[in-house]
């Protein structure tokens, strides 16, 4: 295995041109390698805004990548280590997702369907003889080199992958994307490689008829269709599929990954090695149809998400460099995948941020800290609030108020958050509903309280979060003496 240029200095063997892609803490450029004029694609982390952890992520990517060397893998060629930047400089791959491709060819079979499997299960053989999981296989990983026909189908994004020793199988953390999770991640059991084979399997499926073979809008009941291995092959789009393609399929979606075919195996399939003779030739129009239909959705669960986050999370997204359309052809994105990667440790410590910092926000508002307040808020954020009569208020001024004449007049005040809930919604925006219960004495000495339901939307900007909108209800009171709302509120 070739190993990396060494230099001091970035500059030194590589010249920057245009961006290609930018997300939360790091940016994407083109790049032109000096001394021979090749182009690749360089991302650039700001590693000063990194946290402990993220840095150790991007450590384990960049080491894993040094590791595979295979044509139907997106290769890091460099990786530089400055002290503000880390860059790291990949294959510039220009001819987009493998599945938009297919949906702009004049014909295609099921032979070609075989095709892009073995280009898949090849880059994962690869990945398992080194000792790598991917963990993250899916449409939105899979590129092709280049826009010539016949380009090289390209594995990517290797923030989630992990090293295993052999075919060890522990429990290394809930992680990957709903539709491809494998039964054993879903029942939190020990996996190891085979979790890239149930993936590869899923994708088989839709690369032969459009659509995939666990879909449930409830992700409660797709884990269970899932982790039950209920899938079935419906006419009449399965009935021109022959039983060798079909037969490939149940051995990836085995649910018992001892007994899944492993990725060295399934390239001895013979419909794989004898596509020629064994797979069908004719093109499969229903397919292409329905795999638009796909596409779609994919694509518009991710302008969805792009929108409502300007930037994203570099490491929290646990991915690295991979495609998205650009008018010049050329193509490298930070992940504005439809189907969001979870891995459940951030997610976890991520719903604790945002309940630590609308505890903080509420401190403000009890200590009348309109500066505090101000600094956690957007100034144009939006309110429904009991006081406003229905109408939505827009920036601070009505905030403002409250904290100059009523909140710090009220003194002896408890607030206690009870059953914080919090959806993350994709890595820089999260929603927060609660019930805030106030307990206060009344000038006659009498202790009472109220509560009210608040909910509130975060949105990270810089590693900062702020309070975009929030809603709250009127207040119940629990005793005869009513409490005014905007005692603790705003």
């Amino acid at each position: 295995m070739a190993a990396p240029l060494v230099c001091t200095r970035f500059s030194d063997n590589y010249e920057l041109k245009e961006e290609l892609g930018k997300g939360a803490f790091s940016v994407v450029r083109k790049c032109i390698q000096k001394h021979t004029g090749l182009e690749f694609a360089a991302k650039i982390i700001n590693t000063k805004k990194l946290s402990a952890r993220d840095f150790q992520k991007l450590e384990r990517e960049a080491r894993i990548c040094r590791k595979l060397q295979h044509p139907n893998i997106v290769r890091l060629h460099d990786s530089i280590q400055e002290e503000l930047f880390h860059y790291l400089v990949f294959d510039l791959v220009t001819g987009g997702e493998l599945f938009e491709d297919i949906v702009a060819r004049e014909f295609y079979s099921e032979a070609d369907a075989s095709h892009c499997i073995q280009q898949i299960l090849e880059s994962v053989n690869h990945c398992h003889t080194n000792g790598v999981v991917h963990r993250d296989l899916k449409p939105e990983n899979l590129l092709l080199a280049s826009k010539v026909k016949g380009a090289a189908v390209k594995l990517a994004d290797f923030g989630l992958a992990i090293e295993v020793q052999g075919d060890q199988q522990a429990w290394f953390g809930f992680a990957g994307t709903p539709g491809y999770l494998s039964p054993e991640v879903l029942k939190k059991e020990p996996y190891g490689k085979p979790v890239d084979i149930w993936a590869c399997g899923v994708i088989l499926y839709i690369l032969l008829v459009g659509y995939p073979p666990f879909w449930d809008e409830d992700q409660h009941r797709l884990y269970a269709q899932i982790k039950a291995g209920a899938y079935d092959y419906p006419s009449p789009e399965w009935d021109t599929v022959t039983p060798d393609a079909k037969n490939l399929i149940n051995q990836m979606l085995t649910v018992n990954p001892a007994k899944r075919v492993t990725a060295s195996d399934a390239l001895k399939h013979p419909w794989i090695c004898y596509r020629e003779k064994v797979a069908s030739a004719v093109h499969r129009q229903e397919t292409v149809d329905c795999l638009k239909k796909f596409n779609a959705r994919r694509k518009l669960k991710g302008a969805i998400l792009t929108t409502m986050l300007a930037t994203r999370n570099f490491s929290r997204s646990g991915r690295s460099i991979i495609t998205n359309k650009k008018g010049d052809g050329s193509q490298v994105k930070e992940s504005t995948e439809s189907n969001t990667t979870i891995e459940d440790d951030d997610v976890r410590a991520r719903k604790q941020e945002i309940v630590k910092i609308t505890e903080q926000l509420i401190e403000s508002i009890n200590n009348a800290d309109f500066e505090g307040y101000t600094k956690i808020c957007d100034p144009h954020m939006t309110a429904f609030e009991p006081e406003a009569l229905g109408n939505l208020l827009e920036g601070m001024e009505f905030h403002k108020f409250y904290f100059d004449h009523v909140l710090g007049k009220n003194r002896g005040i408890n607030t206690t958050v009870l059953n914080p809930t919090v959806h993350l919604l994709g890595d820089d925006a999260a929603c927060i509903a609660y019930i805030i219960l106030v307990q206060y004495i009344d000038k006659q000495g009498v202790p009472r309280s109220h509560q009210y339901e608040e909910t509130r939307v975060w949105h990270r900007r810089d590693n900062k979060w702020q309070n975009v909108h929030s809603h709250r209800s009127a207040s119940v009171a629990s005793t005869s003496a009513a409490f005014p709302p905007s005692g603790v509120g705003k």
